[in-house]
């Protein structure tokens, strides 16, 4: 396994917050770096965006059923 960057590894399954329905998305986008990037709290992420405008984007079209 190579040099590993602390702190840096896989992400599992993301329990589910409680008082959220099975069918309820809430989406926020955070920066990484020069990255920005939508997560869900169903466990959805999207892509990496050099852009917050196409994450933002990403997180709408999640939430109105765009994106799986």
């Amino acid at each position: 396994m190579g040099n590993r960057l602390p702190g840096i590894g896989t992400v599992g399954r993301v329990a589910q917050p409680e008082g959220t329905s099975a069918q309820e998305h809430r989406t926020t986008t955070a920066e990484q770096g020069r990255f920005c990037v939508a997560r869900c709290t169903c466990g959805w992420r999207g892509p990496a965006r050099r852009a917050r405008s196409l994450a933002r984007r990403d997180a709408e079209t999640h939430e109105t059923g765009g994106a799986p």
